[in-house]
């Protein structure tokens, strides 16, 4: 078994993208393959790792499904946050050639990712589990009608060669992943630009999430995701999942918290973490103010 301390864990199995976000970031620890999200929660909750790797959303496929429902109740703290880009690539066994292949086989969302290729080249898109789980599927069966869309990684751990790289259809897909660890590590107010997750659920009366919200404006804090969901089925009962700038120390922040209380319920921090420097880069590749 490798040594809790020096693993990380993530949902999927090995080269899946998740598992390439924990190797960019932590390059020293040794990855945890986990059978779901849950999995790779209690995987760092039981301390059979130190820290989990989350995906919560991608530019292109949006959020990923049933995280922030499983987030609030993780036992976890969000300590850091990572932008992943996404460099699908066309993965067949060794020796096989493009004018072989019939099929191409993976999740739902690389499939969707890389339509133009695969229309380009007349295939048959089968969905699977995942990226990874298909390229080790693939490298078991040594079919050479068959190619799969999965990371440059899987492609190395299964022994597949590559028939092209970067297949995707949008240059800027990218994925961001929260990392995750029992104990908050929250850092120092001055310690530059910081970002904020919380939940909260606002009463059930009219102007509600208006009037919850208007102390980030009167404050000037950004608001750079806000996201509703449903609870137990029932309508309205809807939660919210927001991330601001800023620091919960800070005046301006502290203040636009109280107001939200005061308007809502159920408030609670999921984490106080660096941001990353993706998020201060624009279109072009130059940073932004």
């Amino acid at each position: 078994m490798p040594d809790p301390s020096k693993t990380i864990a993530f949902q999927g199995a090995p080269g899946a993208y998740s598992d390439l976000a924990c190797r960019h970031v932590r390059p020293e620890m040794t990855t945890l393959p986990c059978r779901s999200f849950e999995d790779a929660f209690q995987a760092a909750r039981d301390d059979q790792a130190m820290l989990a790797m989350i995906p919560v959303e991608n530019s292109v496929a949006g959020r990923v499904a049933d995280i922030h429902h499983l987030l609030p109740d993780s036992g976890l703290h969000i300590i850091g946050e990572h932008f992943q880009r996404v460099n699908h690539h066309l993965l067949a066994v060794p020796g096989a050639r493009i004018e072989d292949l019939a099929e191409v086989h993976s999740h739902i969302h690389a499939l969707g990712q890389c339509r133009g290729l695969i229309a380009e080249l007349g295939l048959k898109p089968v969905v699977r589990v995942d990226t990874a789980g298909a390229a080790a599927e693939l490298a078991e069966s040594g079919d050479r009608s068959r190619a799969v869309i999965a990371s440059e990684l899987a492609g190395e751990l299964n022994g597949l060669a590559s028939l092209r790289a970067d297949i995707e259809d949008a240059a800027h897909n990218t994925t961001r992943f929260l990392l995750m660890a029992r104990q908050p590590i929250v850092p120092h107010p001055k310690a530059g630009r910081i970002i904020t997750t919380f939940v909260f659920r606002v009463r059930n009366v009219p102007a509600a999430l208006y009037k919850a919200l208007g102390g980030f404006a009167t404050n000037g804090i950004n608001m750079t995701k806000l996201e509703s969901y449903m609870l137990n089925g029932v309508f309205h009962a809807t939660q919210f999942y927001s991330d601001v700038e800023g620091h919960p120390e800070n005046r301006d922040l502290r203040l636009a918290l109280e107001e939200l209380e005061f308007f809502s319920h159920e408030v609670k921090i999921l984490g106080v973490y660096p941001a990353h420097p993706y998020r201060f880069i624009d279109a072009r590749g130059s940073a932004k103010e």
